[in-house]
């Protein structure tokens, strides 16, 4: 992996979805990170049309990017629902830049949006690993967690009153008539 020199607001280092793209120092909002970028692929010529890879990204319905190059440090910025960036397409220059849409503080995971065609092919089948996402999926779990205790303690309930109902009717019956009844 290429060494960024200290002038760069990034670094790749490890992320939760695997590498990421991480501010070395404060990013204001508004402000250009990174430019994406790689070979350009034509869709009208078949050989190019037919690349797959998960770096490719689509300027307009011609021109893609392949930014799987490893020069590329900006395919390491990862998707999130809730990003801190957002990518700035300019097809007429074929150029992609990474910018900031909130002040990113030194040490944020930079994280952008990536459509929801890249959304659906790649990251709904194996489930969105960003924050939002998680938090989402573990207050889902909670949620369940409590409705099952609840089930569970509804089902105890209603198994005792059963049980307390078979008691009073035949297994123990109270005599009405006399004073100080008596269980027979």
């Amino acid at each position: 992996m290429p060494a960024t020199s200290s002038r760069k607001p990034y670094r790749v280092a490890r992320s939760r979805t695997g590498l990421g793209l991480f501010a070395t120092r404060e990013i204001k909002k508004g402000t250009r990170i990174i430019e994406y970028f790689g070979r350009m692929l034509d869709c009208k010529i078949k050989e190019q049309d037919e690349i797959e890879n998960k770096y490719l990204f689509e300027l307009n319905g011609r021109w893609t990017i392949d930014g799987s190059v490893r020069r590329n440090i900006a395919r390491y910025a990862n998707h999130a629902c809730r990003p801190n960036a957002e990518s700035d397409v300019q097809p007429r220059n074929r150029k992609v830049y990474i910018q900031a849409i909130k002040t990113i503080q030194p040490g944020d995971e930079i994280t952008y949006d990536y459509g929801k065609d890249y959304f659906n092919s790649y990251l709904k089948p194996i489930g969105c690993k960003c924050p939002h996402c998680e938090n989402k999926r573990k207050i889902a779990r909670a949620e369940a967690r409590v409705a099952k205790k609840r089930a569970k303690a509804r089902a105890e309930k209603r198994a005792l009153k059963k049980m307390n109902g078979h008691a009073l009717n035949g297994h123990a019956v109270l005599d009405k008539g006399r004073k100080g009844a008596k269980a027979r």
